[in-house]
């Protein structure tokens, strides 16, 4: 017995879902999943089956011989336009002969021979194949006054009665053309969240809006769209610390020698060609480039690591999320709907790029860094890092960097300045709250690793007070900061880098 999903398109008529129903117990099938809601589209039903492959097999056999099984994703034309009547019984009869016999399906129609326009009809409908739509006018042009108000080939001007054709187009826009078979598995798993965050009390359209504004974000922020805020300190004899903070995600931190350049986290892989043109601007040469260490699986912090020929070094954890492609992998959200669901999507969207020179960090040893064990070190030029194991509360592996003589700590998504983002970017963050409802895979590790990453950078401070150099916190998201009075505080200067400017 297997675990199977589809998608069925049913006519919204009695009896459609009893009769799917029946065939798939026929043939012994237990359903694990249904969904269907009028409200999103009033045909397409998304399945889980657990059957034999025999079952399953005959069960799509049957489902496609009635014409419910979807396994195509056609967009569809429309057509909007209006249409000047007779006056007589039996006239629109007449007209919707016409539209009948093209296979459309009418989206809206509106008429009042009480309204301004007595004798104007006007009609939308969603045809599959031009060649119908012209054959259509042919027909309605030599009997009928009309006039053409849209005609989309695109599925950008469908509405909600195929609701799931427009949601594939749009999504079609954003990682460009794609399978069927690839598009309606996509479906069938926003889908599934969608009926994960509706039972938890959330809008439907919220779920699908929040996963296309995901993609659209990232495409509309990279090329001429790209910006950056930039942060540079001198953290050592001939070292330079350099934040990268892009629109969308987590921040890119080198540290450059004058023959060495060490990268910690890379961005989203659909920014790899927009960090490149900010580097050369900086005057970095990425040819010192040595290795990368990614802090954590997500894509906004190792995405772009595919693109990089150098030695790129990850926790074995962070290793296995990649590879299982679940940020919940190693946690109690592993079996989450929404933490599976958000990495595939993520990694789409930014066009993840997985490394090949991949080396682990070692097991904990007897030293620790507060509550911390130290699992490794790094090193460039006198600069010194501890690599420290977290606590698996943003995500499991996820490590962060620490050197007490010199001040750092790269604290990945355990800390965070919000205070320092930008509305843009905390509206960005806020659509994958949404999406998980939370972004930590375990809060209670999460809030433990916060305070004690937070008392470390405390510690820190008062041992660097007689020498004036303060501990630096660079977070996995906003401004590189120091606490003051408790409050993480934006530290240095901040400068704001546009694709396509030069002044």
């Amino acid at each position: 017995m297997q675990k199977y999903s589809f998608v069925a398109h049913m006519p919204d008529e009695p009896g459609s879902l009893h009769r799917a129903a029946e065939i798939i117990k026929h043939y012994d099938g237990n359903i694990n999943r249904i969904q269907f809601d009028r409200r999103i589209d009033p045909g397409t039903v998304f399945y889980e089956v657990t059957a034999t492959e025999e079952s399953y097999r005959k069960i799509m056999d049957d489902l496609a011989r009635i014409g419910y099984l979807q396994t195509s994703l056609v967009t569809l034309d429309f057509l909007k336009f209006c249409v000047y009547l007779p006056h007589r019984p039996g006239a629109l009869y007449e007209f919707l002969s016409y539209i009948t016999a093209a296979g459309a399906n009418i989206a809206l129609i509106d008429f009042d021979d009480k309204g301004r326009h007595p004798d104007r009809l006007t009609i939308s409908l969603n045809l599959e194949q031009s060649k119908e739509i012209d054959w259509l006018l042919d027909e309605l042009k030599s009997r009928y006054r009309l006039e053409i108000l849209e005609y989309d080939r695109t599925g950008r001007h469908l509405d909600d009665t195929v609701f799931y054709v427009r949601y594939a187009q749009a999504v079609r826009d954003l990682i460009g053309e794609s399978e069927d078979a690839f598009l309606l598995s996509f479906l069938a798993d926003s889908n599934h969240i969608a009926q994960e965050l509706m039972d938890r009390g959330c809008n439907p359209h919220q779920v699908f809006d929040s996963v296309l504004a995901t993609g659209r974000t990232m495409m509309e922020t990279s090329g001429p769209g790209f910006y950056a805020s930039v942060q540079q300190f001198a953290v050592a004899p001939g070292i330079t610390l350099y934040c990268f903070q892009p629109p969308c995600g987590g921040s890119v931190f080198l540290i450059s020698s004058p023959d060495d350049l060490l990268m910690i986290d890379t961005g989203y892989g659909i920014y790899h060609h927009d960090f490149m043109a900010l580097f050369s601007r900086y005057g970095i040469d990425m040819r010192k480039l040595s290795r990368i260490i990614v802090t954590h699986a997500d894509a906004d912090h190792c995405g772009a690591s595919g693109h990089f020929t150098v030695p790129v070094h990850m926790h074995n954890g962070t290793l296995a999320i990649i590879r299982t492609n679940n940020r919940g992998w190693g946690s109690r959200s592993q079996e989450s709907v929404l933490e599976a669901f958000y990495t595939r999507m993520i990694n789409l969207f930014s066009r993840f790029q997985v490394p090949e020179d991949i080396h682990c960090f070692g097991e904990p040893e007897r030293e620790k860094q507060g509550i911390f064990p130290v699992i490794g070190t790094v090193s460039i030029g006198p600069l010194h890092l501890d690599v420290l194991d977290g606590l698996g509360g943003h995500t499991f592996g996820q490590v962060f960097l620490y050197s007490r003589d010199h001040g750092l700590i790269f604290a990945a998504d355990s800390v965070i300045n919000f205070g320092s983002l930008t509305k843009a970017r905390a509206d960005y963050s806020s659509l994958a709250a949404f999406l998980v409802t939370s972004v930590n895979v375990d809060s209670d590790r999460a809030k433990q690793e916060r305070v004690a990453l937070m008392a470390l950078a405390e510690e820190t401070d008062k041992a660097l007070a007689s020498s004036g150099q303060r501990c630096l916190i660079c977070g996995g998201h906003g401004a590189v900061s120091v606490i003051e009075n408790g409050k993480l505080t934006a530290f240095g200067q901040i400068e704001e880098y546009h694709a396509g400017k030069t002044d």
